[in-house]
């Protein structure tokens, strides 16, 4: 990679990727905070954290313009400034006791995210282009598991201590305006702001045309299986071992830790798989490891076997969301627009997947519920050969 920042250097993107996970794990963490803070019934709760998933929806397709007028440094650096505006806003909101202002606060934070989240795939898979690099973006994604874990253990920590949200929040703005600091000095430097090779379309245009072709949604599809897989058991997996196999709750948490260590160990070893194996044929390997590890959790009769298929699942899940962006982002020049609708689909499938679960969870009890991410992985099999790659262009 020529110089030392190519859309920011390597170390740059690793911090980016990693304090996407604390900031959101540390939030997500505090949720009870949140709700005690604002006194809200669960119902109110529920209603208050849309606005974060409302807002990270609208950040998605948002970023993909954004990336392609201004580069991916300074899309990250956007995110980022919205993010830490909207933990901004919400200590204020948490101080008044406002639930407008709070649920205004939570649709920025989700607005930075998402905005974050395309860019610096968008960063990442350039780097990994000019790196000649199959690994990169896998072990970037673990650098974000890493970052999660860090911050709900910060999370945990700081409730322990009966630290106020208000305060945490404050804290995690001034860490988050030092991280915008440093990825702006690296945007001055970006050589890959827009970059159409010719292209006269409006980068609205061209965004428009990613969500028509065939292969970008085939890799969307991908994504989105894979996604939901890993989404479910983020949400699910501590819950499953409590409510089906009847553990006690650090049993659950033990389980959601395999997980999470087995995704994060998947994501930084996959990347010599792809190289030796390709694309697709990585990604249909994941999807039977992943497939074994739902069927063991569902089915396994003991806790010892569920331990075991959470780690499995975790195997299974790792590659799928870094190996489809990368896909995606063949074609620099269209990476932004391409990424974009990649990781909407997705983020989509992390935002719906839980809620799915629980439905179905209520009438078949959760065991049964998980069996619907079979449903998931079959979508990521049959899509997986669109992922093989491409030249530069089609």
């Amino acid at each position: 990679m020529p110089g030392t920042t190519i859309t920011g250097s390597t170390t740059t993107v690793h911090i980016a990727f990693a304090a996407n996970g604390v900031m959101y794990a540390a939030l997500v963490s505090r949720v009870p905070a949140l709700g005690a803070e604002l006194d809200l019934s669960t119902a109110e709760l529920g209603m208050l954290l849309l606005w974060l998933s409302a807002g990270a929806v609208s950040g998605l397709p948002a970023a993909g313009l954004l990336v392609q007028r201004l580069g991916g440094s300074r899309g990250v650096t956007a995110g980022v400034s919205l993010a830490a505006a909207g933990l901004l806003l919400l200590a204020t909101g948490l101080g008044t006791a406002s639930w407008p202002v709070s649920a205004t606060a939570l649709f920025l934070i989700g607005l930075g995210m998402g905005l974050w989240e395309v860019s610096m795939n968008v960063v990442g898979s350039r780097i990994a282009h000019l790196m000649g690099s199959d690994d990169l973006l896998p072990r970037l994604h673990a650098t974000l598991s890493l970052g999660t874990v860090v911050g709900a253990l910060l999370g945990a920590l700081l409730a322990g201590a009966s630290i106020p949200l208000t305060v945490q929040n404050l804290v995690m703005v001034g860490l988050l305006a030092v991280m915008a600091s440093l990825l702006g000095r690296a945007a001055a430097d970006d050589p890959e702001a827009p970059d159409a090779d010719g292209d006269t379309r409006t980068p609205g245009a061209v965004l428009l045309a990613s969500w028509r072709e065939p292969r970008t949604l085939l890799i969307g599809a991908c994504v989105l299986g894979f996604a939901f897989t890993e989404g479910t058991a983020n949400e699910w997996m501590a819950y499953v071992l409590v409510d089906g196999y009847g553990a006690a709750e650090h049993t659950g948490a033990l389980a959601f830790a395999a997980f999470v260590a087995a995704m994060t160990a998947g994501r930084l070893t996959g990347g010599v798989l792809v190289t030796r194996f390709g694309r697709a044929a990585v990604l249909r390997a994941s999807v039977g490891l992943a497939l074994c590890g739902v069927l063991v959790v569902a089915f396994g009769g003991t806790v010892a076997w569920a331990l075991a298929g959470a780690l499995l699942w975790g195997l299974g899940a790792a590659m799928g969301f870094p190996v489809g962006i990368a896909a995606a982002a063949d074609d620099p020049a269209r990476a932004a627009a391409r990424v974009s609708v990649s990781s909407s689909l997705g983020y989509a499938a992390f935002l719906g997947g839980p809620p799915v679960l629980g439905l179905l969870g209520g009438v078949y009890g959760s065991r049964q519920a998980i069996l619907v991410v079979c449903a998931a992985l079959l979508l990521a099999f049959l899509t997986a050969g669109a992922t093989r790659r491409k030249a530069a262009r089609p």
